[in-house]
């Protein structure tokens, strides 16, 4: 089973089956509230993939696309520490690819570009001290951070728990 298979069977735990609520930004094409809601499915968000058929999406289409719009553009091969790169995923997939790279670029201290080029990885692999346990540091503090900016604070807990249950 390569890293993707295994990261991605953790994603979906996390992410579980069809959910419409109304609250949730990433269940809605053509704006917050104001445009239609659809709902979300193994993750994906109608948000985000408006083209999709979310009610009858498969388990299959959404590893497909997990894969094409997240794994492969993230870049994430040649880190060695398989957690953490579970981690990077994880986090891209639920707060931003870009968000996900430029957060451990910061704690690497390398320019935050937010792509993960070889210069990144080099960093992230020869980091000084405990880079798993700073980078599920730094992702809790973003949540905590959005829950106190929008109406997201009903999602604040569950965002903190899937740090903690993101692991192989």
């Amino acid at each position: 089973m390569d890293l993707f298979d295994k990261c991605i069977e953790i994603i979906l735990k996390h992410e579980g089956g069809f959910q419409k609520n109304p609250n949730d930004y990433g269940n809605w094409v053509g704006g917050y509230k104001t445009g239609k809601l659809v709902g979300t499915k193994y993750g994906i968000a109608a948000r985000f993939f408006p083209n999709e058929d979310i009610l009858h999406l498969t388990k299959d289409r959404a590893k497909q696309l997990y894969k094409l719009h997240y794994w492969l553009p993230m870049k994430l091969f040649g880190i060695c520490n398989e957690e953490l790169v579970l981690q990077i995923f994880d986090f891209g997939i639920n707060a931003g690819k870009g968000r996900a790279i430029r957060t451990v670029q910061q704690l690497c201290g390398v320019t935050t570009d937010g792509i993960c080029g070889n210069i990144t990885k080099h960093a992230i692999n020869n980091y000084n001290g405990d880079l798993l346990k700073d980078y599920k540091h730094a992702r809790k503090v973003y949540y905590e951070y959005i829950a106190s900016k929008r109406d997201n604070n009903v999602f604040l807990k569950g965002w903190l728990n899937r740090v903690e249950s993101t692991h192989f």
